[in-house]
């Protein structure tokens, strides 16, 4: 029997129009350059769309749908505290383009190994994997009935727990024919997010933000689990979607270790807006893609 999970952000976060939906979708990635493709694994963020929706194209640009057959979309969670890895009990989610299928095989597989299932309220409650199921829905459009996906809840990590499930996942990212979503913003900075980190040396706290962030993401591309662990540990930057980010580097240290060749790079970098006192607060953006060579 069929359970669906509800857009229970669209109409807020974005548009619940699919005509303007796949308006929006289509100018971002069409502003945004083929520069680093085909993508095996994106990061991009899951914002509001009115903030980062251009941002995201520039991951999602790199993807060559014609040979993707499953989507495995990590995102972290911020509603609920789970100290595991969660699968859905949802077998569609809702778009307002199209409704998309969830992996009941992938799943079961993944649930023998040890992943849980997230309560089907938690689910809706979350915005993290909501936010990129129009974006995937608009890049596999052409191929719609002929992909699955695999949404996956990521909770608060230990380093040793990053390294389980990431090696749990390596055989799936090893395949060329899956994709790997994960999804994260970067430095939540302000008062409301008890976070004022400020560096005087880099000129305004934009600045500062901003070489925090780009220390972080050249970390990340650095493919070094045991480095962004540490990053993380010194500075305390606010990247909601470190441990998604922290299992993805972990999968890919287990193919490195059988000889896989892989280069992640950044493509483009936001902030909300620009802070310049502690009375302000902004969120960054970041969106890569991950190659295999």
């Amino acid at each position: 029997m069929s359970s669906y999970r509800r857009a229970t952000h669209s109409g807020s976060w974005y548009t619940d129009s699919g005509s303007e939906l796949n308006r929006q979708l289509d100018k971002w990635l069409n502003d945004a350059e083929l520069s680093f493709g085909p993508a095996r694994a994106i990061i991009a963020p899951h914002a509001g769309y009115s903030y980062c929706g251009a941002n995201g194209g520039y991951a999602y640009r790199q993807v060559s749908p014609a040979v993707v057959k499953r989507v495995f979309i990590l995102g972290p969670c911020h509603h609920v505290r789970i100290s595991t890895c969660a699968l859905s009990n949802f077998t569609t989610m809702k778009t307002p383009l199209y409704d998309l299928k969830v992996d009941a095989e992938i799943n079961r597989e993944l649930a023998e190994v040890g992943f849980t299932y997230i309560p089907k309220d938690a689910d809706e409650d979350e915005h993290s994997i909501e936010m990129h199921l129009p974006y995937v829905a608009k890049v596999m459009e052409d191929f719609k009935d002929q992909f699955t996906i695999v949404p996956i809840m990521v909770g608060g990590l230990t380093p040793e727990k990053e390294a389980i499930y990431g090696e749990k996942l390596a055989k799936y990212l090893a395949d060329p024919q899956n994709l790997f979503v994960i999804s994260s913003d970067f430095c939540h900075w302000g008062e409301r997010f008890r976070y004022t980190n400020y560096d005087e040396s880099c000129g305004p706290i934009y600045k500062s933000i901003e070489v925090l962030d780009k220390q972080g993401m050249n970390i990340i591309e650095s493919l070094n689990p045991k480095e962004f662990t540490k990053y993380l540990k010194n500075c305390g930057n606010t990247i909601c979607g470190r441990h998604p980010i922290g299992v993805l580097l972990q999968s890919i240290s287990t193919l490195q270790a059988r000889n896989y060749k892989m280069s992640l790079k950044f493509l483009k970098y936001d902030q909300s807006s620009k802070c310049r006192d502690f009375s302000d607060s902004s969120v960054s953006y970041a969106s890569a893609s991950l190659i295999f060579e």
